[in-house]
């Protein structure tokens, strides 16, 4: 079974989890894609990465979900390195980087269906209402978690959005 990406539920919310996210490696790209063709277009880089593309010419398990967020240009794509990494090798591809995420306090929305913009835009509309609506401020770019394989028929898929939020201390008391 693949090895997800670690996190703490703070409290449960009727149409949100509260996440408390550990330090986290990632290997990133960066791609000048719309929302719907940035994850195929990054996916090469990132395999590649995992599967050698690096400086030790080591294989890397593959993890879960993969993260897509808005930048500047298109979208930041990435694979959050195993939990048990130490230090991640340096790319072998200068379009893949490298960094740590911080520790994080976030709302994440669990649905399944398909990796398309207009789902994907109605369900974070949703959920920052709910985040609002519980007392919480969203910060920063919302991301988009894959956890499932482009095979996986569209109704077993697992799909999350994740935002940060603030205000978290009065609202968990």
């Amino acid at each position: 079974m693949t090895e997800q990406q670690p996190y703490d539920v703070v409290r449960e919310f009727p149409s949100f989890e509260l996440r408390r996210y550990p330090a986290h490696t990632v290997a990133e790209v960066d791609v000048a894609a719309d929302f719907d063709t940035a994850g195929s277009r990054a996916f090469g880089l990132l395999f590649g990465y995992i599967s050698g593309g690096n400086a030790d010419r080591r294989k890397i398990a593959m993890t879960a979900p993969v993260v897509q967020m808005p930048t500047d240009s298109g979208y930041a794509v990435a694979f959050v390195m195993p939990q048990g990494l130490r230090e991640a090798p340096v790319p072998a591809d200068s379009a893949v980087n490298i960094r740590v995420e911080p520790e994080r306090t976030a709302a994440a929305t669990r649905y399944s269906g398909r990796w398309s913009r207009r789902d994907y835009d109605r369900r974070l509309a949703e959920l920052r209402d709910a985040v609002s609506a519980a007392g919480l401020t969203a910060t920063g770019e919302p991301r988009f978690a894959r956890f499932n394989p482009p095979y996986t028929p569209w109704f077993l898929r697992r799909n999350e959005i994740v935002i940060d939020v603030e205000g978290v201390q009065a609202s968990t008391s």
